[in-house]
């Protein structure tokens, strides 16, 4: 069985830990599913182009195509990406089916940078999705260290819905064993209605090497 799963297919990225620079980053595939899938059209994405762009293979550009893959079937495809950080990435699948016409998400893996501290795990606003104003609302980040250094920290960000950014915190990250998630928490007031939107940002001195983000409504009491 590969990694993940997401009906009608079973999927896995490997590496999961590349270097800086060109990588190859293989795509397995296996049909789960009773029929055929035919005319797949197959790309990868990345989360964070500041961080690592995909380009593809050196025969084919970021999207590749698998003529069909049959139930139980298996099927590799080579992407190459080039990294300067770690990202989130995910893939997409256009196709059809018995037929029909299909379009297939995968959820997020997290291509990690070898020489990389730590990365950001989640951001979390905890909260329901709709708030209302004057309530106070508390984020919380999970880092995870993977290598001993110093030197990180961790900035939350909020963008207001007239389009303001405000810092909310900026936090020195002085001591994150290797292998263990510390979680670190700011809090912010919605003061208007509409949507936020609340950054947290990894830094390694001046170097952003990750960010997450995520979103709250705010509406009148």
């Amino acid at each position: 069985m590969l990694e993940k799963y997401k009906y009608p297919l079973e999927y896995e990225l490997d590496p999961t830990e590349i270097e800086k620079g060109s990588n190859w980053i293989t795509l397995k595939l296996k049909n789960i599913g009773t029929a055929t899938l035919d005319n797949l059209d197959v790309q990868l994405h990345s989360m964070d182009t500041y961080n690592l762009s995909v380009f593809g293979s050196w025969w084919s550009g970021a999207g590749q195509l698998i003529a069909n893959l049959g139930p139980n079937e298996e099927h590799e495809l080579v992407f190459r990406v080039n990294s300067i950080g770690s990202a989130d990435v995910y893939v997409t699948i256009r196709g059809s089916k018995a037929g029909i016409n299909f379009w297939w998400e995968s959820s997020w893996t997290s291509l990690h940078v070898s020489d990389a501290k730590a990365y950001l795990e989640s951001l979390l606003v905890l909260s329901n999705p709709y708030t209302t104003i004057g309530r106070t609302i508390s984020a919380e980040a999970t880092i995870k260290g993977l290598r001993q250094g110093t030197g990180l920290r961790l900035e939350f960000w909020v963008e207001t819905p007239s389009g303001k950014n405000e810092q909310q915190a900026a936090i020195d990250i002085k001591d994150l064993p290797v292998g263990e998630k510390s979680r670190y928490t700011a809090e912010f007031t919605p003061k208007e209605t509409g949507r936020y939107s609340v950054y947290a940002y990894l830094y390694d001195e001046w170097k952003r090497i990750d960010y997450k983000v995520n979103h709250i409504y705010a509406q009148k009491q």
